[in-house]
């Protein structure tokens, strides 16, 4: 044998060392757990024979604990490009089978490097997360590592979109950076995310919880949050995480791809003439009212678990790529709260991010009252949804089913906030309030004066709220003065919205030249 050929047999040899991670022994422990490991991982999300890997020969530099005695290649993150549907994307996977994942200064180094790529090249990066956090051994460095992927992170924000799959554990310093991506996905029961874990909770709060409960996917999916999906299987995650790139662009120079659309954009949908209840405090499924006017009913829900008084998602219209946000009258009547609305305005800015146009589908009577709202700042909170909707340049089209009140009502992409097309249904109810509280508002006098004279008060502001209602609970007070451009049939909502959205195409807007804004926080 030739030196030439030896040379090529120890690189492949090297190869093979290098995807076998931390070993036979380690990758059996990693299936026991249910779990797939990086490079698995990744061969699931990509195009078959599409992966390039980067780095798969480097080695971490520390010397301290014993750690000059472990070496593995590449490390214990799987980093590189490859493509999904044809599309470039860039990935790092981290590897559990090594070290447990711990990050040290050179996995930071090999992730910030896909991570540049993807900038300079427009195109998506994908993390998935598997990671026992910091690697103790390597001390500040390991901090420093952290600090340089969450710059990056920080940097790719509103340039190419972040996706970040927690398919283990996720604690510490490392869940900021899931934290500062677009979109994240938990694993059900194998993941968790906490900057403390139960230890040191139990330490210092003296609260007995585990893992599960402190920081697991039904806790960031219902109560904080945090996650926007959620998925059982890991192959079911994955298959989430290219539904979820087939709706968005690559870069936020791009717009969505756009797919064949063999579903009529004329298709009337006569039940949704008869989709509103008679009695205006009765509440009805906005989700059957998104199927109906969607492409072939398909709609990507994001945080379906989180804040259900209001819905965001991704579906099509003709083939294009749009987010839905709709209010929800079958939870809370569907008004906003605290987590509606920050759910709502994050949306809303991706949207505006990375070109792809905004259809929101309006039927709010307002903001939750109390004090367990006001204290927590609901007022800044619904001031990210106005800000959001202020903000987006993106085409912006707004219905108005039934109720729209108050301040909700301006919150939710009205005329002001530079929505390009503003229809309502002539079901719809455009006012400062809902009858009952106008009419006990403006006839208080009357109505006192009536009550000590012994007349019928009930009676009385029972008539004022039909007077009201015919005078100000309808679309036409709002399309006198233009707030409204149009009032139309509901079953033909797909084909105004279709139209609309062509219409819209070519829009080019600007906002004033600044630095940033300063958004409430």
């Amino acid at each position: 044998m030739t030196k030439q050929l030896e040379k090529i047999k120890q690189l492949i040899e090297n190869r093979e060392k290098a995807r076998m991670g931390g070993g036979d022994k380690a990758i059996a422990k990693q299936h026991e757990r249910g779990k797939y490991t990086a490079r698995e991982r990744i061969n699931m999300l990509l195009d078959e024979g599409s992966f390039e890997e980067y780095d798969m020969f480097l080695t971490h530099r520390c010397t301290n604990f014993g750690m000059e005695k472990k070496h593995y290649l590449g490390d214990g993150v799987v980093t590189g490009s490859g493509t999904v549907d044809g599309r470039l994307v860039f990935v790092f996977a981290q590897d559990f089978t090594v070290n447990a994942g711990s990050l040290s200064e050179t996995m930071s180094q090999k992730i910030c490097k896909v991570m540049d790529m993807a900038m300079k090249m427009g195109a998506p990066v994908i993390g998935i997360n598997d990671s026992g956090g910091a690697r103790i051994q390597e001390g500040i460095n390991a901090l420093a590592g952290y600090a340089e992927i969450f710059e990056r992170n920080i940097l790719a924000s509103g340039v190419i979109p972040q996706i970040s799959g927690i398919f283990g554990p996720c604690a510490g310093g490392a869940v900021y950076s899931p934290a500062l991506t677009d979109f994240t996905l938990m694993m059900e029961n194998t993941s968790f995310m906490f900057l403390t874990g139960p230890k040191v909770v139990k330490t210092v709060t003296g609260e007995d919880i585990d893992q599960e409960h402190l920081g697991g996917a039904s806790v960031h999916s219902t109560k904080s949050g945090v996650t926007h999906f959620t998925a059982s299987t890991e192959e079911e995650g994955i298959e989430m995480i290219k539904t979820l790139l087939s709706y968005i662009p690559s870069n936020n120079m791009e717009t969505a791809p756009r797919r064949k659309c063999e579903d009529p954009i004329d298709r009337l949908e006569d039940a949704l003439n008869e989709i509103i209840p008679e009695n205006p405090n009765e509440a009805y499924d906005m989700y059957k009212v998104i199927g109906s006017i969607v492409d072939n009913g398909e709609f990507l829900e994001v945080q379906p678990k989180f804040a259900k008084n209001i819905i965001v998602g991704f579906a099509r219209f003709n083939g294009q790529s749009v987010g839905i946000v709709a209010n929800q009258p079958s939870c809370y009547a569907g008004v906003l709260d605290v987590n509606a609305s920050r759910k709502g305005a994050r949306f809303v800015r991706f949207c505006d991010a990375f070109n792809i146009p905004i259809v929101s589908l309006v039927d709010v009577p307002g903001f939750l009252p109390g004090t367990g709202q006001e204290y927590n700042a609901v007022i800044l909170h619904g001031a990210k949804l106005l800000y959001a909707y202020g903000e987006a340049t993106v085409p912006k089209i707004t219905v108005t089913l039934r109720k729209s009140y108050g301040g909700s009502h301006i919150v939710m992409g009205c005329k002001q906030l530079h929505t390009d097309l503003n229809y309502a249904w002539p079901s719809a109810e455009i006012a400062v309030m809902g009858a009952s509280g106008a009419a006990s508002v403006l006839y208080a006098k009357e109505a006192k004066a009536k009550k000590e004279a012994g007349e019928d008060v009930n009676a009385f502001i029972a008539e004022k709220e039909n007077e009201y209602n015919e005078l100000f609970a309808n679309p036409y007070q709002a399309a006198k003065y233009g707030y409204i451009d149009d009032v139309i049939e509901p079953r033909n909502t797909r084909f105004r919205i279709c139209r609309g959205l062509a219409q819209l195409a070519t829009k080019r807007d600007a906002l004033p030249a600044k630095k940033h804004g300063n958004i409430p926080m």
